[in-house]
């Protein structure tokens, strides 16, 4: 029986203008974003969008400036309303709420966490991260007693009674999840979360992330523009060009398999050994076949490739966990490492 999707998004878009409906025929018989601007004076936002956002999954949406990812995100709790389509959260329509379920999703299924921070600078770190249940109406102790859990939680513990002025950038994102975590939402949504973040610090963020999403199994929609930063997090990729889908899937797929000249573009300057998995390029064991040594089924390339010493002769057997479940030759290891070159790179 296949999992209904979390959040789905049905045939979405957005034109801006004073008439969008009127110009929403133009883009729909093919008038593209260029073209829509010169001669109708319209902005085109997002153009039929269709995806599936699984529970428990991070699904990043990712594109250069302009793409129309953080316009997406804006749709998913009505900040920003579609000029058409459908945006079913556990099987609800959006569309169909009034103002009083509009402002019960928002408090009690999304939380948002933003790229600026958005903290308030005469609150303290605890009454940053107790928003979400101080709009909610709890009462104080629960207030203070869920932001400490998630302040502990994400580093922040001996921080609480400071004020936002007084922490670093990372430590203010790191207040801007803990308050996204003591709105227990099933569903987080994070605009460019770590992009403001130098690199160092925006790796640390990754690797919380992560670590919160083993033990959470959060529904994530994560926005960036920076494809490493993709890769690492999602388990859904969506990949957006002047608001329309252009490649959506498992991120080893795509890197893999790109569908168009655009995204082997993309991902052309990837350092592909450490990113790609053995899983994403091993084949089926083989009967008697003779082994240089084992890696497990999520190991990446760069390590299977320390583990050779850059042999291309041997064969690797990939476990999950103890059981064996395919094996690597280094030669097709080594295939994997060359980018697909595109029409426009040839």
């Amino acid at each position: 029986m296949t999992q209904e999707p979390k959040v789905s998004l049905r045939g979405l878009y957005k034109i801006f203008g004073a008439n969008g409906k009127a110009a929403l025929k133009h883009v729909q018989d093919g008038m593209g974003k260029e073209e829509l601007l010169v001669a109708h004076k319209h902005v085109l936002g997002l153009q039929d969008i269709n995806v599936d956002m699984q529970a428990g999954e991070i699904t990043v949406v990712m594109g250069l400036s302009g793409s129309g990812k953080s316009t997406l995100i804006r749709h998913l709790n009505r900040l920003i309303e579609p000029t058409a389509g459908e945006i079913l959260v556990d099987g609800i329509d959006v569309m169909g709420l009034n103002e009083t379920g509009l402002r019960e999703l928002r408090q009690g299924k999304m939380s948002m966490v933003f790229q600026k921070f958005a903290l308030l600078p005469h609150r303290s770190v605890i009454q940053n991260a107790a928003m979400s249940l101080a709009v909610r109406g709890e009462d104080e102790a629960t207030q203070m007693r869920e932001a400490q859990k998630w302040l502990d939680r994400v580093g922040l513990g001996g921080y609480e009674h400071h004020y936002p002025a007084q922490l670093s950038g990372g430590m203010q994102q790191r207040v801007g999840i803990a308050r996204a975590l003591t709105a227990n939402t099933d569903i987080m949504l994070m605009d460019e979360a770590f992009s403001a973040l130098d690199p160092l610090i925006r790796t640390d963020m990754q690797d919380l992330l992560l670590e919160l999403q083993e033990e959470l199994h959060k529904t994530i929609i994560f926005i960036t523009h920076d494809l490493d930063e993709a890769l690492k997090l999602s388990d859904h990729l969506v990949i957006l060009k002047d608001g329309a889908v252009i490649q959506q899937g498992e991120p080893q797929d795509i890197l893999l398999n790109p569908c168009d000249p655009y995204i082997e573009d993309f991902v052309s300057d990837i350092n592909r050994a450490r990113v790609l998995r053995a899983r994403s390029i091993m084949k089926p064991l083989a009967k008697g076949a003779k082994y240089a040594g084992d890696c497990q089924i999520n190991d990446n390339l760069e390590s299977l490739i320390a583990s050779s010493g850059g042999e291309t002769s041997k064969t690797y057997r990939v476990l999950n966990g103890e059981e064996a479940v395919g094996q690597i030759d280094m030669l097709d290891l080594v295939r994997a490492l060359v980018p697909r070159i595109s029409s426009t790179q040839a």
